[in-house]
């Protein structure tokens, strides 16, 4: 049996071009002119990576590597490959369709080489349980490295709108605002703290103005996390002015016991850009 597997891995090698061209000529089935057009400026690439695959079927085949070692080779396939189809922003579900194709044109090739050799039934399920279970294992890594791509971007676009959430924006020397809009969370009220002080002593602030009147809704958890914030400014010499502070907010605030006598508080931003003026005015 270990000749005749080694007959079969040495055919689909020696076939190897006819397998990757078949995969592709299957996969380009009903596209357009123009699509072929842009697949044509990445086909090299995309050949190389599907004709490594497909030598690794014939070794798979010719028992040249233990398991462990062709996992290994498959998982540096399935994450090279799996980058570069992320990057071309090829979705997970369409790539995978591959998968179908290569067994399609992997089995039509042992296919004919066990017809023409007589080769026996048990000879054909030897074969495929080498030959099945490493394409699903090829699908596992790509897709593997694929997923972890994909959550690194939504990570990356999280971090980054969470950053845009907290804008300090400078107003005129040494005096910024703070514009809080829409529902703050756990994790916007801890990244509220970071980006806050950062930018106060980034922009040298000596006074920010914190308006809350874009904030939905405010609970225990977030009232108390913004005067932690004003707090910590006292502590970086930085006066802090709250604006829009709505009827419920200012009762959440009470509730749980915040003092805000040390606290400067304006109904509105107008009014506390002229309270400035006032302070500042020889």
């Amino acid at each position: 049996m270990k000749t005749e597997l080694n007959y079969l891995g040495d055919l689909i090698i020696k076939n190897k071009e006819f397998i990757v061209k078949e995969v592709n000529e299957s996969r380009l089935e009903g596209v357009s002119e123009e699509e072929r057009h842009q697949f044509a400026s990445i086909e090299k690439e995309i050949l190389q990576m599907r004709a490594g695959l497909i030598c690794m079927f014939g070794d798979a085949l010719k028992l040249i590597y233990d398991e462990e070692a062709l996992d290994a080779r498959l998982a540096k396939w399935g994450k090279e490959t799996g980058e570069y189809i992320f990057n071309l922003g090829i979705p997970l579900d369409e790539a995978l369709l591959d998968t179908a194709a290569y067994r399609k044109s992997i089995w039509k090739v042992v296919s004919e080489g066990i017809k023409e050799k007589g080769m026996s039934a048990d000879l054909v399920l030897k074969a495929g349980s080498i030959i099945d279970p490493l394409l699903d294992k090829a699908a596992y890594f790509f897709s593997l490295t694929f997923i972890k791509n994909h959550q690194t971007t939504l990570e990356n676009a999280k971090s980054a709108f969470l950053e845009l959430s907290v804008p300090v924006v400078p107003l005129t020397q040494g005096v910024g605002i703070l514009p809080l809009i829409g529902n703050v969370d756990t994790e916007r009220a801890a990244l509220l703290m970071e980006e806050t002080l950062k930018q106060a002593g980034k922009l040298k602030l000596s006074h920010l103005i914190v308006d809350l009147s874009g904030v939905l809704i405010v609970d225990t958890m977030v009232a108390d996390q913004i005067f932690k914030v004003i707090d910590a400014l006292r502590l970086l010499g930085v006066k802090t002015i709250v604006t829009g502070v709505r009827p419920e907010i200012a009762q959440t605030v009470i509730n749980i016991g915040i003092d805000f006598k040390d606290i400067e508080v304006k109904g509105n931003l107008q009014k506390a850009l002229l309270g400035l003026e006032n302070k500042q005015a020889p």
